[in-house]
């Protein structure tokens, strides 16, 4: 069964250098999954982030257009990322980077020291 919960295959790669903080997580789920709407529910169980915890710095999210409201079913509200914020552009670009770079270094060769 395809599930929500964030795995080793499909880690956002930014936890490495930010960290696992709840922040950073929503974020990322946000961006695994930024061609889907989630209502708050989904998303603290896909970035496993407490309900209390996204709570905190939810809104701030919401009111710097980081994440932005798309529709509302029954009493939930869903919402996604942004794609079009220029910090999310900047983020996504950062992203690709560190991978481009990480990828460069697995590529080389890696040289060995001989002792006499």
């Amino acid at each position: 069964m395809w599930s929500l919960r964030r795995n080793e295959r499909d880690k956002f790669f930014l936890l490495e250098y930010f960290g696992e903080t709840p922040p950073v997580e929503s974020f990322g789920f946000s961006y695994r999954q930024s061609f889907f709407d989630y209502p708050i529910t989904e998303i603290v169980r896909g970035s496993n982030v407490s309900y209390n915890s996204l709570k905190v710095f939810f809104n701030h999210f919401l009111n710097s257009g980081i994440i932005i409201k798309t529709r509302k079913i029954g009493k939930s509200d869903y919402y996604k990322m942004n794609l079009e914020n220029p910090f999310v552009k900047n983020f996504i670009r950062l992203n690709w980077n560190l991978i481009k770079s990480n990828l460069e270094l697995a590529k080389k060769p890696k040289t060995t020291l001989l002792s006499a």
